[in-house]
């Protein structure tokens, strides 16, 4: 059975464009990016500056201002305690961010708790935005605010520009975790006063194991790192830059950016069609969030009755998900979904669904007619178990 694959907010296949750009730095051009020396390792510095360049273009930003980092999840680890360790004894340490974050940014925040900073974690409404009054109340006198610009479980598009607007009347700086948000939305870092930017290549159709953290020049931002070793990338980020990976991210970003605005078109439209043929299947079908304002791949669905493992288990050839892949492996509801005010029935009835770039029209129509069959055969169970136990 082919798998319809439909879990692109958890990865996204790697492009052949990308593996085809990639290939030759596996083998015959194998130079040490900082070895420059000598031609073998120019020729390699050469192509990693150029993968920064299309790392940034996307981004809205300059070349200097992009570090490379393994993923997001060490970006946003850096941002998050690189700029808190560098403020100096007496300077603000309020930390602030939403209930909703990836838990890498929310377990950032909370380990710098014993660093002698103060975390605060806000609650968010049911639509996932923190209320802007409470917000500005928080953000008195604190030293930095997180917030992701596309969600990771729900599909949620922040307001960049006016977070960071919010961030700086306070005096505040202002970073987001943009790895779902890259190469999908239209994105102007540079304009928009963000100060500090997370990203992953394996979410936009580029290799796993790099990704990129934007620093802000001017007004300058900065860091302590998070590890020592040879300096590399400004000092902020030791270790070799894989070669192969940065090229294979530089195209990924190419690519996003030429293709983006017709690929975001298709990609919603597939998602409304995804979403129209199973409530026609599914009766109580419920979306989490509302339609508008969020990632064009992404649906977050209650499957009234049913457990969301259940469903996956029941559907082999669908690769969907119950939230986040960093999170995947817990027993508990989604931290995610209970933030925006789901008991726990409805948070364990919930499946992520996200289109992408390689996602047909025929796979739509197909992964509507198992899931809801799936769902029929489940609910059907459910009633004869009922039954039997009466």
């Amino acid at each position: 059975m082919r798998v319809i694959y439909l879990d692109n907010q958890a990865t996204t296949p790697c492009d052949p464009r990308v593996v085809e750009a990639m290939l030759p730095w596996f083998g015959a051009r194998f130079g040490n990016p900082h070895s420059v020396e000598h031609g073998v390792g120019r020729e390699a510095a050469e192509a990693v500056e150029a993968a920064r360049a299309e790392v940034a273009a996307l981004l809205g930003v300059e070349a200097r201002e992009i570090v490379f980092t393994s993923g997001a999840t060490e970006a946003n680890n850096l941002a998050i305690k690189g700029f808190a360790r560098f403020t100096g004894p007496g300077e603000r340490r309020r930390i602030v961010t939403l209930a909703t974050e990836h838990k890498c940014v929310l377990e950032s925040v909370r380990d710098l708790e014993r660093e002698g900073f103060e975390p605060v974690v806000l609650p968010v409404g049911p639509d996932g935005r923190a209320d802007p009054a409470r917000l500005a109340r928080a953000l008195e006198g604190a030293l930095l605010l997180s917030v992701m610009a596309a969600h990771n479980e729900t599909g949620l598009l922040q307001d960049l520009p006016a977070l960071a607007a919010t961030a700086h009347a306070a005096g505040a700086r202002f970073h987001t975790d943009l790895a779902q948000a890259a190469g999908k939305v239209s994105l102007a870092l540079g304009d928009w006063g963000v100060d500090l930017a997370s990203v992953s290549a394996h979410k936009l159709y580029g290799p796993k194991g790099i990704g990129a953290l934007f620093v802000r020049r001017r007004p300058r931002v900065r860091l302590a790192p998070l590890f020592s070793g040879g300096g590399q990338e400004r000092g902020l980020r030791s270790g070799t830059v894989p070669a192969p990976l940065a090229v294979g991210f530089g195209e990924a970003c190419r690519i996003a950016r030429a293709e983006m605005a017709a690929e975001q078109a298709r990609i919603g439209a597939l998602r409304d069609r995804l979403l129209a043929g199973l409530r026609a299947r599914i009766p109580g079908l419920g979306l989490n969030g509302p339609i508008e304002g969020r990632l064009a791949g992404n649906l977050s669905l209650r499957f009234p009755g049913v457990r969301a493992a259940s469903l996956i288990e029941a559907c082999p050839g669908i690769a969907m998900s119950t939230g986040s892949a960093c999170t995947s492996a817990e027993i508990a509801p989604s931290h995610v979904l209970t933030a925006l005010g789901l008991d726990a029935a409805e948070a364990g009835a919930t499946l992520r669904l996200s289109v992408g770039r390689f996602t047909s029209a025929g796979d739509i129509e197909m992964a509507i007619e198992r899931l809801g069959e799936a769902y029929a055969g489940l609910r059907a169970e459910a009633r004869v178990a009922c039954a039997d136990g009466a």
